[in-house]
């Protein structure tokens, strides 16, 4: 596996993880959960999800997303900020 396809699971599941309605979004904050997922080339890979508040701009939620290679020390990250009002 390559830090290329680490990249790509980070960005899939920042998207995923972003496709909350707000409402949701704001009933989990904070909130974070790591599971084992799978990479296109069919490796399993360590996904942690984490919805925290950011602190500006206020009321806003940090969404990050960091995929490890099991067993390995590669890794990739992917944030958004997400707003109240979209």
């Amino acid at each position: 596996m390559n830090d290329d396809e680490l990249s790509v699971v980070a960005l899939e599941e920042l998207d995923a993880a972003c496709a909350l309605p707000w409402p949701d979004i704001k009933k989990i904050t904070p909130w974070g959960d790591t599971f084992t997922g799978v990479a296109p080339s069919g490796r399993e890979v360590e996904i942690e999800r984490r919805y925290l508040w950011a602190h500006d701009p206020e009321g806003s939620v940090s969404v990050e997303i960091e995929v490890r290679d099991v067993g390995g020390t590669r890794s990739a990250e992917a944030r958004a900020l997400i707003t109240p009002h979209g």
